[in-house]
């Protein structure tokens, strides 16, 4: 069937700082607790301006969208709040869509959240796009919310902020952990009635009913493959039963990548940063585990663990099978993102540019191969599957 006519390719960006002494490895996690003693702002300063610039670089080298996320009190991202990273976007950029991914409603004020992105879609002239997390769980460490009521704040903060965004201001909204008398967001978005929103998450039965309730989007991000189109078949279903359909863009898949002249210099120049990248940058410890964040039922499924095994655990040779994970020539790539989008039935194909402490000029080349001769390949790719398709049903 081949990849689906109409698939737009984004980069997505962690910013991180690895500026980092050697002796951080042998800490049992580099999250919540990892002393800000280590941050350098000269060295963060330096960063921002090279991670942000390759954002642009990936918009005029012709990628449909750029993507942003949050975490906090680590040095995987330097991101605590994606909304300004989005906004220093906006005016270097014209063109691409910037997906914020996302902030967890959950542990902000639902309100505040409705009026950033009102702004941000504002400001971009309708670029904006949202998507929804839980937040992982060591972010109920740092934030001072219950984890055990992080679901039900999760689903209200998004009615409330859908609310905010619909005709007929000022609302009024009673609820158990949000209570407006006035409801009044300005400005109000750009597009009509708000953002394109997905949910994203690692394939929680709650979450994916939340997305397939309102129609939205849902990816499952850092899970096995067989674990995310398992969970976008879900939505699907669950889905259609609220009355919505869901369109290939909706269901987006993301993809590890860099590229070289060949395979082999591809996977050896990729391996190290993978490797801090997943065993060191990823490994959260003890952090992992908050009572409550995942329900009974999930809890006993998962054996008690709430993230995947790949998370602060590096096996190079597990990972790329079992992960959308590609290091290789630029045709290489190109026929893996091709197969995985023809089985995942995605429009929607978001590359992680950058690993762990990879230095700016392979960035700019992986950048390069995939503006230049990667995704030429699969939008030509795209036209031929669908005369392929007209002259069967001609036939």
């Amino acid at each position: 069937m081949g990849i689906l006519s109409g698939t737009e390719f984004y980069a997505w960006h962690f910013m991180p700082f690895s500026n980092l002494p050697e002796d951080v490895k042998d800490r049992d996690s580099l999250w919540v607790d990892l002393p800000n003693d280590l941050f350098d702002p000269e060295v963060g300063h330096k960063l921002y301006t090279r991670y942000i610039s390759e954002l642009v670089l990936a918009e005029k080298l012709g990628f449909d969208g750029l993507c942003v996320n949050e975490h906090h009190g680590t040095a995987y991202s330097m991101m605590p709040v994606p909304s300004i990273i989005a906004a220093a976007l906006i005016p270097q950029t014209s063109r691409a869509k910037i997906c914020v991914m996302g902030t967890p409603p959950a542990i902000e004020y639902p309100h505040r959240l409705a009026e950033t992105y009102a702004m941000l879609d504002v400001m971009s002239g309708g670029r904006l796009e949202i998507a929804v997390p839980l937040g992982t769980p060591m972010e109920y460490w740092l934030n001072p919310i219950n984890p055990v009521t992080a679901r039900e704040r999760q689903a209200e903060a998004v009615e409330v902020m859908l609310k905010a965004w619909s005709p007929g201001s000022p609302h009024r909204h009673t609820g158990r952990f949000y209570n407006y008398r006035y409801l009044n967001v300005w400005p109000r978005p750009f597009q009509k009635p708000h953002p394109k929103i997905y949910f994203v998450g690692s394939g929680s039965p709650e979450t994916i009913e939340l997305a397939a309730k309102y129609g939205f989007g849902y990816s499952s991000t850092f899970s096995p493959i067989a674990t995310q189109l398992a969970a976008q078949q879900r939505l699907r279903e669950l889905a259609a039963e609220y009355g919505h359909e869901i369109r290939p863009d909706q269901t987006p898949m993301t993809v590890q990548v860099h590229i070289a002249e060949t395979d082999e210099q591809a996977v050896a120049e990729m391996e190290p940063h993978a490797r801090l990248f997943f065993d060191v940058l990823l490994r959260a410890g003890r952090f992992t585990d908050v009572p409550g964040y995942l329900t009974l039922e999930q809890f006993r499924k998962r054996n008690g663990q709430v993230l995947p095994a790949s998370h602060g655990k590096f096996d190079w040779e597990g990972v790329r099978k079992t992960h959308r994970i590609i290091a290789g020539s630029p045709m290489t790539v190109a026929h893996a993102v091709e197969k995985w989008a023809e089985d995942a039935q995605t429009t929607r194909v978001i590359f992680q540019v950058h690993l762990g402490d990879m230095p700016h000029w392979k960035v700019v080349r992986t950048l390069t191969y995939l503006g230049e001769q990667v995704i030429p390949y699969l939008r030509s790719r795209a036209q031929v599957s669908v005369a392929d398709r007209s002259a069967a049903l001609a036939s």
